[in-house]
């Protein structure tokens, strides 16, 4: 493969043979042992004396997690191949949680909400309440126990027990769709702690890079200044000698 001729501030890539930015320039003697490993193993002409670019090295990060999740976890599920997902691209794990809340709710569930939520409330018990009392009230005092719903309240019982029938179903679905809102909240949790732990890897290594990179940048300008004293010295010397 032909290789780019670069400008003064390119450089080529010894992973693709290509021209990039200098300020993408990364030494492969900074990367960790194992990371360094990876990236010989696919591509062997690859050594400690090799350059590669910044987002070069990004892509070869993320297939190196995938790699490192693979022999911890063994496949792979949908919510980790997500987590690597979103690594790659730079999205937000916590944009899905919105994306979720804000779907559009069936009429059903709409219902089944309003329903459990106004049947567990003091609104709910006191106007009811107040209902029963003015029934029975009706019944008794005004109607001489002799109107349309006598004691025993026959027909009070059965509006009752109609209402408890439709009542506890819709309730329960309700609860059902608040516990897979919740076992998704939890797997978004899951994904994000996961997230977290990578990125923190991650980080650690490009703090480590950074270090190595400066240390590198040092040496060179300490060997500069030595061969400026030398030459300073000599000079010194030479001055000295004329004299």
């Amino acid at each position: 493969m032909k290789k780019s001729v670069p400008n003064a501030k390119e450089f080529i890539s010894d992973l693709s043979q290509k021209s990039f930015s200098y300020t993408q320039k990364v030494a492969a003697q900074s990367l960790s042992d194992s990371l360094l490993r990876f990236i010989q193993a696919n591509h062997p002409g690859f050594n400690e004396n090799s350059f590669l670019s910044i987002s070069e090295l990004s892509s070869l990060r993320v297939q190196f997690i995938s790699l490192k999740l693979k022999g911890q976890l063994g496949e792979l599920s949908s919510m980790e191949k997500l987590v690597i997902d979103t690594l790659s691209n730079g999205e937000e794990i916590s944009n899905l949680a919105m994306i979720q809340e804000g779907n559009a709710l069936t009429p059903g569930q709409k219902m089944a909400d309003h329903v459990a939520s106004f049947g567990g409330s003091w609104t709910f018990i006191i106007s009811f309440g107040f209902f029963l009392f003015v029934w029975i009230l009706l019944n008794t005092a005004f109607l001489l126990n002799k109107g349309y719903d006598p004691y025993p309240f026959i027909l009070l019982n059965l509006i009752l027990s109609c209402i408890a029938a439709l009542q506890a179903p819709i309730i329960m679905m309700s609860q059902n769709r608040q516990e897979e809102k919740d076992r998704e909240r939890s797997k978004l949790d899951y994904m994000i702690n996961l997230k977290s732990e990578l990125e923190i890897r991650t980080l650690h290594e490009k703090i480590d890079h950074l270090i190595i990179h400066q240390q590198r940048d040092l040496f060179e300008i300490q060997e500069i200044q030595i061969e400026m004293m030398k030459d300073i010295t000599i000079s010194l010397n030479a001055l000295n000698k004329s004299h």
